[in-house]
């Protein structure tokens, strides 16, 4: 073991021993000179191919949508929904699913920087989240139900610093404020493993070259991002200007807006966004799936969902149990 690996170690140890009298901030201040000193040599000494390399630390994607069993949008067309608030949640916050049809508008998240907005005719359908940091994603998304005084606009600049792996030790701003409130200890460690520091122009542009071109716009998005939250000083609007690419994406004709999903726990499931920060969803339970659970509970937990854009020049939208009331 080498002497930044031994201070990484150590302050693991440290925190998991007496976490009970260290506070967060303490931590953050811990985790930040442990993390410089293993990053002493800078990005410059990192190849190439091995920051191309890096797994995204949310990888889902639309060949990871199950396509069997989907229904066109017609499919429940002539039904009302009732609202999926009506309905019971279990200890941990999660919906206790019934037969029939039910509806929720919801926060939603952006998890795609550099992408197009969705549009009128983008057809979304369901696919689980996948990817090196879909546990911290899934914690996020979570816990925010129990800390409602944290807004959602610094909830997605949280996850766009994370998507594009920013190191936490270059947090900074409300940024680091809200992942300290959002995440463990343990957590906030795990935003280091895999994560990239700000790249050089030159190093950015070597590595661009090497890119497809459509993949271009997200490696520099996410390298501007990295930069605008180790500053400190920020917007959404600021956020939005890099996470955001202007115009529309072409819309799929195979996949319409309004396409049924049948998620694997054995309903379905449909998604209407407005921009990226709130979507319509909507769910039919076939009363022929609570049948067979004979009595067992069926729960719709969305934030392991991710609703998934036909076209990949679309942002892929983080689902949650929150609604929006207006």
């Amino acid at each position: 073991m080498n002497k930044n690996q031994y201070l990484l170690t150590t302050v693991i140890l440290l925190l998991t021993m007496t976490w009970s009298s260290v506070s967060y901030a303490q931590f953050g201040n811990l985790l930040e000179k442990a993390s410089k000193a293993t990053t002493a040599k800078g990005v410059k000494l990192l190849g190439i191919d091995k920051i191309l390399k890096e797994p995204e630390p949310i990888s889902t994607n639309f060949s990871d949508v199950d396509r069997a069993n989907e229904k066109m949008p017609d499919f429940q067309s002539e039904v009302s929904f009732t609202s999926l608030k009506t309905l019971s949640k279990n200890k941990d916050g999660n919906f206790l699913l019934q037969a029939g049809n039910f509806e929720i508008v919801n926060k939603s998240y952006c998890l795609k920087a550099g992408t197009y907005a969705p549009s009128s005719g983008d057809g979304y359908m369901y696919a689980p989240t996948l990817g090196k940091k879909k546990d911290i994603v899934i914690a996020i998304l979570k816990n925010a139900e129990n800390h409602p005084e944290v807004k959602q606009e610094d909830i997605q600049m949280l996850l766009w610093t994370i998507i594009a792996r920013t190191k936490f030790s270059n947090y900074a701003g409300s940024v680091k404020v809200t992942a300290l409130k959002l995440l463990s200890p343990k957590q906030l460690l795990q935003l280091e493993g895999g994560a990239l520091g700000i790249l050089p122009l030159d190093v950015m542009q070597e590595a661009k070259n090497k890119l497809p071109k459509e993949i271009q716009a997200v490696f520099e998005a996410e390298n501007q991002i990295r930069e605008l939250v180790s500053s400190g000083n920020y917007t959404l609007a600021e956020f939005e200007q890099y996470a955001i690419l202007a115009g529309m994406a072409p819309v799929r004709q195979d996949t319409p807006s309004g396409i049924w999903s049948y998620h694997p726990d054995g309903y379905y499931i449909r998604y209407f966004p407005s921009g990226y920060s709130r979507t319509r969803t909507q769910i039919h339970v076939p009363q022929e799936t609570i049948d067979k659970l004979a009595g067992k509970v069926l729960l719709y937990d969305a934030t392991d969902d991710i609703a998934c854009p036909a076209n990949v020049g679309s942002q892929r939208l983080a689902q949650t149990n929150e609604a929006i009331e207006n």
